[in-house]
């Protein structure tokens, strides 16, 4: 049976937010699955190893409106696509007719989605009610990121003893969603003053001012900067790491996934949604909000308290 999942969200922690419910369908139908996504979800090289995927197809939209999937010609060349690749079934994690169109153009007989047109939801609720429901299994919404022991291994080699291993995530999709880099440097100080740390600098190119920045304190040199690094590379390293800090980014579901320990710093996204799906995942929020306050629009990373950071790291570290 060729089973198809559809996944349009954008971003490397939805990606993995997904994973057990595409796990458990593989799981279910007895067979690895091909799942379409979008290139910025960096499936390719997050699930490079996962024996639960078959085939990464890349889903080609844009907010501009001029990818290869976009309007009309998009929905027909999409539709085209998936006929010649003759699925028997298709589960679509999205509210959306287009993807219903397509797949009906595409024909594929079993298809299962969610409600159409539902304008919100709970990311991770919506999808574990959707895959029970479709299955008629318990899911756990616990992400499980796939790695070979020997990456894993090579990179510990790596790791000297002497120290405590510390990823940070300092990246975010948004300023509003960040806390200031100034505070992270002045954490990253007290840590190491109380424990010999190395840090791991979770963030790409475009956050090259903020990587800048530590590489140019006084920690400089105990950090090491994943900005040249393939997604791929640093999975291994985060693997050994003693514990993960930083904002809500993909890195802190990577690192979840890969089943260290995470303190996440929400500011101004949904709790309820990204902060508590995974027991490896302990959450601050900014002061005078509650997990089911902290959401959209918070806008809240002056209150989150230094002190309480730096208290919830230490206990976490030891």
């Amino acid at each position: 049976m060729k089973v198809l999942v559809i996944q349009p969200k954008i971003g490397m922690g939805d990606m993995v937010i997904y994973l057990p419910y595409i796990h458990a369908i593989s799981k279910k139908y007895k067979t690895a699955v091909s799942i379409l996504v979008k290139e910025n979800s960096r499936a390719n090289q997050l699930l490079a190893e996962d024996k639960y995927i078959k085939e990464i197809l890349i889903l080609d939209r844009t907010k501009n409106n001029s990818g290869t999937h976009d309007g009309l010609s998009g929905f027909f060349k999409l539709s085209k696509d998936l006929k010649f690749k003759e699925f028997d079934k298709v589960f679509i994690f999205n509210s959306s007719l287009r993807y219903l169109l397509i797949s009906k153009i595409a024909g594929i007989k079993n298809i299962s989605q969610y409600p159409l047109f539902r304008k919100k939801d709970n990311v991770v609720t919506s999808a574990k009610i959707f895959t029970e429901n479709e299955l008629g299994d318990i899911v756990s919404t616990q992400p499980e990121l796939i790695i070979s022991n020997d990456k894993v291994n090579k990179a510990k080699q790596k790791f000297s003893r002497e120290f405590k291993h510390i990823c940070l995530g300092i990246s975010a999709s948004g300023p509003t969603k960040r806390w200031d880099i100034k505070n992270f440097i002045k954490l990253c100080i007290n840590i190491n003053a109380r424990t010999p740390t190395k840090f791991y600098l979770a963030a790409g190119n475009n956050d090259k001012d903020l990587i800048d920045q530590f590489l140019n304190s006084e920690l400089s040199n105990n950090c090491i900067s994943f900005k040249d690094l393939k997604i791929s590379e640093t999975l291994p390293i985060i693997k050994n790491c003693n514990l993960y800090i930083g904002n809500d980014t993909g890195w802190l579901h990577i690192s979840s996934a890969l089943g260290i320990k995470c303190l996440a710093l929400f500011m101004d996204s949904p709790v309820q949604a990204y902060g508590k799906y995974s027991k490896n995942i302990e959450v601050i929020v900014p002061e005078g909000e509650t997990e089911e306050t902290t959401t959209h629009d918070t806008l809240g990373a002056d209150k989150i308290s230094f002190e309480k950071v730096f208290n919830v790291s230490i206990k976490l570290l030891n």
